[in-house]
């Protein structure tokens, strides 16, 4: 299992989360308010938070393929929503979790 985790500084943090919520929607399940959202793809549940500054992702894949598809996923639909500010990938960090 790994931990996946993506944050993008942005003042347009709640704006996002919520297009690409909405977005997700028409295929997956999806719950949000303005400031957080879950997205339950088939190849993981991804949660974000939105501050003032900063749009965050998590999630928790089983393996790297899908940590590389969650991040895939979110990266090309940002492209397209934050086009307007440059954007090009989230700053993301990935985590092999052992078992203890």
């Amino acid at each position: 299992m790994y931990e996946l985790t993506g944050s993008f500084r942005t003042a347009n943090a709640s704006k996002y989360l919520q297009q690409l919520c909405k977005h997700f929607a028409h295929k997956v399940e999806v719950c949000y308010e303005p400031e957080w959202g879950c997205v339950c793809f088939p190849f993981g549940r991804v949660e974000m938070k939105a501050d003032d500054d900063c749009l965050s992702v998590s999630c928790k894949p089983e393996t790297a393929e899908q940590a590389d598809r969650v991040r895939g996923v979110i990266d090309s639909h940002l492209e397209r929503f934050a086009f307007r500010e440059a954007f090009t990938s989230m700053d993301w960090t990935k985590t092999e979790l052992t078992a203890e």
